[in-house]
């Protein structure tokens, strides 16, 4: 049997629940269905801001580069010179030059040159277009996440 577009195997668990809601309501009065799949009521997520978050997603995935995008953020607004990068990290320089540059091409990092120098900066409109990606998809449209536990997050300390 099939419920409207449901699977087989699917539309009997489906039509269960529906019954069970319509049971609900008109014994109480209570409308305790509005599903996603009825009503469309979920707005569907910009295609390239998710192919984007995602990139950046697997940008901060290696833990080097993730090591690095916190100490640059950490030398916010001014950024680091490479050099003090890989003496702070104790990266080799063509592994530290890899990371930075994966970083760089997922928007994440803004690199600028001055004289000899390359200064590298985080990039906080990028970082920012990630955590509300997050924020919208936990907190805002699943409720997955309490607000306030983002705001708890946030002033808690890090390890």
């Amino acid at each position: 049997m099939k419920a409207q577009g449901v699977s087989t195997a699917w539309g009997g668990a489906f039509l269960q629940m529906r019954t069970c809601a319509e049971t609900l309501k008109g014994e109480k009065g209570l409308d305790i269905f509005p599903y996603f799949r009825d009503y469309r009521n979920m707005r569907r997520p910009n295609p390239l801001l998710v192919t984007r978050s995602a990139d950046r997603f697997s940008a901060l995935g290696a833990e080097p580069r993730l090591q690095i995008l916190r100490l640059l953020l950490s030398a916010h607004p001014a950024g680091m010179v490479a050099g003090e990068v890989q003496e702070e990290l104790g990266i080799p320089a063509s592994t530290l030059s890899h990371h930075l540059e994966k970083l760089k091409q997922v928007g994440l990092v803004n690199v600028r040159r001055q004289g000899t120098f390359l200064w590298y900066s985080a990039d906080t409109d990028a970082l920012r277009e990630v955590l509300s990606f997050l924020y919208e998809e936990c907190c805002m449209r699943s409720r997955a996440v309490p607000v306030e536990s983002v705001v708890q997050i946030s002033r808690g300390t890090s390890s």
